[in-house]
């Protein structure tokens, strides 16, 4: 964890409706940084509206101007500063001591069990509770039996890392069976040991043909989005740094979208611009440099680049409906960072969007598969066909597929 002082992070907080809140970082830099800052912001549910980042190589100062989505609930604001401080290097260790490695170490994983009878919006109300908790979903099995009851087995990260404390166990369980009711039985948290590794081996892979479809390199494009998208390069502006300036549709984690794209691919940025909405589209000004110091002057990299960029930005969630026997299965697929985390808050807003329409989750689970040299997080939800939208006409699976997509990059539907 981040040791830098209170005054690292400041976050203004709006007395207005509709106004953003404005959260300042000033902190040692290090390579990815501005993409854990968005990862986290994003957790908790909100949306960045504009940002300005600025780095020297050494020392990086952040600005975020964010709003809380409509869903979102009570914002822990303290919360959300001692996440974001304990993500900033620590102001006490040298500059060239300041670490660059994009694995940081892995959060300790539990076991969350619960047996209870089956109702309506159950797993999205449980997942809401982990996510006001600040609990990450690293994977899921979720059945349930002939009998009407559902087994729940969530493996979970805490981002406040207070999980190990009897206090810690005792609040979430206490908020957790205050949502499942009576008819429930007492959650269990523990360490789960094997389990978790054996849960990771047992999940069945996609069969090839929907593989194809969800992990292909360049999705079937939607054509106008596609047309609204424009990257370009330009390296007679500084003569250190490449501009890359982007203009695009604006979505739900636009900004952590590119900037883990250019982590990924090991880009530094020295300057980063994020303009507000301008009628549903986004300006984004980035100064990037290649980890060797030098600009993208090289026109195949500058190509496969911004190709890797567009990709990401209009496909960062793949979701489609097949056929499970005579079952529909709602699959969802993101890229996994290098770093080993996936996008946040997929699985809340996936388990809403079905709620909003009014379908049953049979079963649900989340996985990882590796495909076209990544890895990536499999989510799988076993549709029940007494939900409002039927599953046995590709009219109700289009309109499944759109209302998920839509709430997962934040679009009106």
């Amino acid at each position: 964890m981040g040791v830098g002082n209170e005054d690292a992070v400041v976050i203004r907080v709006t007395e207005k409706a509709g106004e953003p809140s404005k959260i300042t970082v000033n902190c040692p830099d290090r390579t990815g940084l501005g993409c854990d800052f968005c990862w986290i912001i994003l957790d908790f549910g909100f949306r960045i509206t504009k940002g300005d980042v600025s780095t020297d190589g050494r020392w990086c100062y952040c600005v975020f101007w964010v709003l809380p989505s409509a869903d979102a609930g009570s914002v822990q604001w303290g919360s959300l500063k001692t996440r974001l401080l304990s993500t900033c290097p620590s102001i006490l260790i040298p500059f060239y001591d300041v670490p660059t490695s994009r694995h940081a170490a892995a959060p300790q994983v539990y076991l969350l069990k619960i047996l209870c009878v089956d109702r309506r919006d159950l797993l999205h109300d449980v997942t809401r509770v982990l996510c006001e908790l600040e609990f990450t979903i690293q994977r899921v099995k979720v059945s349930t039996t002939p009998g009407g009851r559902v087994v729940d087995l969530f493996f979970i990260t805490d981002g406040r890392e207070l999980l190990h404390t009897k206090s810690r166990k005792k609040e979430t369980c206490q908020r957790l069976n205050a949502v499942l009711g009576e008819s429930c039985e007492p959650c269990e948290i523990q360490c789960p040991g094997i389990e978790y590794e054996a849960f990771q081996q047992c999940f069945s892979s996609l069969s090839p043909a929907v593989a194809e479809e969800l992990f292909r390199p360049e999705p079937i494009p939607d054509v106008r989005k596609l047309k609204q998208t424009v990257i370009t390069v330009d390296n007679s502006l500084s003569p250190a740094y490449t501009l890359l300036h982007i203009h695009c549709v604006n979505q739900k984690g636009l900004l952590y979208d590119i900037l883990r794209t250019l982590k990924d691919c090991n880009i530094q940025i020295a300057y980063d611009r994020f303009l507000s909405d301008m009628e549903g589209f986004r300006e984004i000004d980035l100064f990037v440099q290649r980890s060797d110091g030098k600009k993208i002057v090289d026109l195949e990299e500058q190509r496969s680049l911004c190709s890797r960029l567009a990709v990401e930005m209009l496909h960062p969630l793949r979701v489609t409906i097949a056929s499970r026997g005579p079952d529909a299965e709602l699959l969802v697929v993101n890229p996994v960072e290098l770093s080993g985390k996936g996008r946040p808050r997929v699985f809340y807003d996936v388990t809403l969007a079905l709620k909003m329409f009014g379908i049953c989750i049979f079963s649900a689970e989340i996985g990882r598969q590796s495909a076209m040299g990544r890895q990536w997080e499999v989510y799988r939800f076993l549709l029940d066909e007494a939900g409002e939208v039927s599953m046995s006409n590709d009219r109700g699976r289009r309109r499944v597929v759109e209302a998920v997509r839509s709430t997962l990059m934040g679009w009106p539907q």
